[in-house]
């Protein structure tokens, strides 16, 4: 069984996942107290589908981009999981996991979350062997400059606020906006990406692995 943790400054997720089936999804919004609300969640969440640490055979987590502070909660948890019970840690973009929640279709996608100070961080995907495939690094910006990047029809799924929205809607023929609730950033689909890249073979150190840092703005048009 591998355990997805995906934390954010307004929202945990945990996930159980065994290459089949979605074991057990759980998903909160939480009020800074990500450190002590991780292993309590962790617990119950195991304990519902009879599982205990032990069963667990590997572990994903989302690196970011992402606030500072949740990410590094985060990864230390895992990190903590990992070396006590010396099973694999996957990290996993977030924006790949967002990006996932879309199928995917012959159009540009962007995925984007928030950053903090009213910008956002976009990251730029094609459909490629029928999966998102990222395309260079996630970087920050605003609603009115993404809406201005955009001139060919493209799809656009993540954490956006209703002004945000609003915005971005505008450029309706160009701008596809996914609803609020295909947008939500769900663990079972970073466990998803987690067990595949681990069962191909894509581990990480759990000692070195780091979050992914923002760059400056930009985009393709």
């Amino acid at each position: 069984m591998l355990l997805a943790v995906a934390t954010s400054p307004s929202q945990l997720g945990l996930a159980l996942y065994d290459g089949a089936t979605v074991a057990a999804e759980l998903i909160w919004t939480s009020r800074q107290r990500h450190t002590v609300e991780l292993a309590p969640a962790l617990s119950g969440l195991l304990g519902r589908v009879g599982l205990s640490m032990s069963g667990l055979s590997a572990l994903g987590v989302a690196i970011g981009p992402g606030s500072f502070t949740s990410l590094r909660v985060g990864l230390a948890f895992v990190k903590g999981i990992a070396l006590a019970r010396h099973i694999p840690i996957i990290g996993v973009p977030t924006l790949d996991a967002v990006a996932t929640s879309l199928p995917v279709q012959e159009l540009p996608l962007a995925a984007v979350i928030q950053a903090g100070r009213g910008r956002i961080a976009v990251g730029w995907y094609k459909a490629s062997e029928n999966r998102w495939q990222a395309e260079g690094p996630a970087r920050t910006t605003n609603a009115d400059a993404l809406a201005e990047a955009i001139h060919h029809p493209t799809l656009i799924v993540g954490e956006l606020s209703a002004e945000e929205r609003q915005r971005l809607a505008r450029k309706r023929k160009n701008i596809l906006l996914a609803s609020p609730a295909q947008s939500v950033r769900r663990p079972a689909l970073l466990a998803e990406l987690a067990w595949a890249r681990w069962q191909s073979g894509q581990t990480d150190d759990a000692a070195s692995l780091a979050p992914i840092y923002l760059h400056v703005e930009g985009g393709p048009s």
